[in-house]
């Protein structure tokens, strides 16, 4: 599918040169007297070299037709890790390459997006919060009268971000997984 090269948005995956390129970043530059111009960075998703490529803006790119299965974690042994597709059952293994940051976020039983380019898996896509337990943080302090001052706490997943002092060792909190930024607290 060809949309203008205007159309080009960070996350989306495209055919350049015959091989699919996720979209890292992008800029629409649009100079006093030139022509509109989409700079954009790129990274091959087979091999993972990113580049820099200015398209024109009436240039024309195809949209790489991706297909998206529900998949379910299920363990890691080191090299990769297995996944289970909830239709079909069939079981994919994903590198740590493929799944980048988002290896660390990993438990068993998540439930995920997978994203497929001709018939081989490219990556994932988490859900927009996850709810983890919080194993290890310093004890709230009753004096503090600063109440925007973060303090590190450790999750159930091994991972560490910043949470507001009232958070303790216990709680469950929502957390963004993309962003590895505390949301709230469980309810």
């Amino acid at each position: 599918m060809a949309i203008p090269a205007t159309q080009i948005r960070r996350g989306m995956v495209i055919v350049f040169e015959g091989q699919p390129c996720k979209v890292v970043e992008f800029r629409h530059h649009t100079p006093g007297n030139l022509r509109a111009m989409v700079q954009t960075k790129l990274r091959n998703v087979r091999t993972g070299a990113s580049f820099e490529h200015r398209f024109r803006s009436a240039d024309t790119v195809d949209k790489a037709q991706m297909e998206q299965h529900e998949m379910e974690y299920l363990y890691s042994d080191g090299s990769s890790h297995h996944f289970m597709n909830t239709e079909n059952y069939e079981q994919t293994a994903l590198s740590e390459e493929d799944l980048g940051e988002m290896a660390q976020w990993l438990s068993p039983g998540l439930r995920i997006q997978a994203e497929f380019y001709e018939g081989a898996p490219i990556g994932i896509e988490m859900p927009a919060s996850l709810e983890l337990t919080v194993t290890r943080t310093e004890p709230t302090i009753k004096s503090a009268t600063v109440s925007n001052v973060n303090k590190p706490a450790t999750l159930e997943n091994g991972v560490t971000i910043q949470v507001p002092p009232f958070v303790n060792e216990g709680d469950r909190i929502r957390v963004d997984p993309s962003e590895a930024r505390y949301i709230e607290r469980a309810k």
